[in-house]
């Protein structure tokens, strides 16, 4: 249950973050732009919190396999938060993207030519469906290798069997007395 309430949680908050940087006009702004990327570090800062607080009562894979079901449902969410965002809230994202685009390019000097094959090469992510895409993944892939560390990190230790000293005898089991 806590991974599934982790994911929604995390889900809910990068989606809710982009909806800032887009409310806000912020990912409008080159220099601004990289406060989008803050949701890579809340994704490992809520996976680390939510795998420590188990890691007490859950073993290595059960830790894993709870970080990495949180973030396959935060990914499901963050998908369906940017179709939403790019193709209801701010249907001209990719429109403006690609004039700040060019606008950067001709200010680095690049020629009309360069800028057009920049844009030709970049064409096919560029849509809500690509961009969807490419941000679940970018979550689910962020999320295992978190995971795998974390769990590697925090979780509970398994102490082996109790060994008696060596030479000393051990009891039989079974009936006594046969």
């Amino acid at each position: 249950m806590a991974a599934v309430r982790t994911g929604l949680v995390l889900g809910i908050l990068v989606v809710l973050w982009t909806f800032v940087m887009g409310f806000t006009g912020w990912y409008r702004h080159p220099s601004l732009f990289f406060l989008l990327w803050l949701a890579i570090p809340l994704q490992i800062g809520l996976l680390i919190l939510a795998l420590r607080g188990t890691a007490s009562s859950q073993g290595y894979l059960r830790q894993v396999q709870d970080g990495v079901g949180a973030t396959l449902i935060a990914s499901a969410i963050i998908f369906v938060g940017s179709l939403l965002f790019t193709l209801v809230v701010f249907p001209s994202y990719f429109a403006e993207m690609e004039a700040l685009g060019r606008l950067k390019m001709v200010q680095q000097g690049f020629s009309a030519d360069q800028i057009e094959a920049v844009m030709k090469a970049k064409g096919p992510m560029q849509t809500s469906l690509g961009r969807a895409f490419s941000w679940a993944l970018g979550t689910w892939i962020t999320g295992l290798v978190t995971s795998l560390a974390a769990a590697v990190k925090y979780h509970r230790r398994r102490p082996l069997a109790a060994m008696p000293p060596a030479g000393v005898d051990h009891p039989q089991e079974g009936p006594t007395g046969v």
